[in-house]
Parts: structure tokens; C-alpha cells; sequence
């Protein structure tokens, strides 16, 4: 399963390696693109596991 999110207020590198580190603790060996131009993150895994790791990181994805 393939989740895309919209982390508007992912805004830089620090952002980026932040929300990468909390998706690979919650799904080891999920696959994780990020494209921080746009503020899309997308995790192959389960949907709500990325959810919650991307807002226990501080963050506030929306489902794009």
C-alpha cells in the first residue's frame, strides 16, 4: 500500500531528515520519497502507522 501526504510546514532539509528518521522507526523497511519543493512525502506502508509518525515527529500531514 502507497500513502501520499501534504506536509505543508516540511520546509527544509532539517524537516526533510526529521520526518524520513520518524517513517523508518515506525516502517523499517518501508520505502520513503520525499520531494521537499512540493511538501509531498510518500511512504509504501500503512497509511495511519505514517500518519501518526509524521505527527509524533511535529509535523501536520494531510492526504494528498
Amino acid at each position: 500500500m502507497t500513502a501520499t501526504f501534504t506536509v505543508t510546514d516540511m520546509t527544509c532539509g532539517h524537516c526533510e531528515k526529521t520526518v524520513r528518521a520518524a517513517l523508518a522507526e515506525a516502517l523499517p523497511d518501508a520505502a520513503v520519497t520525499i520531494d521537499l519543493s512540493s511538501h509531498k512525502v510518500t511512504v509504501e506502508g500503512d497509511r495511519a502507522t505514517a500518519e501518526e509518525a509524521i505527527r509524533e515527529a511535529g509535523y501536520s500531514p494531510e492526504a494528498a
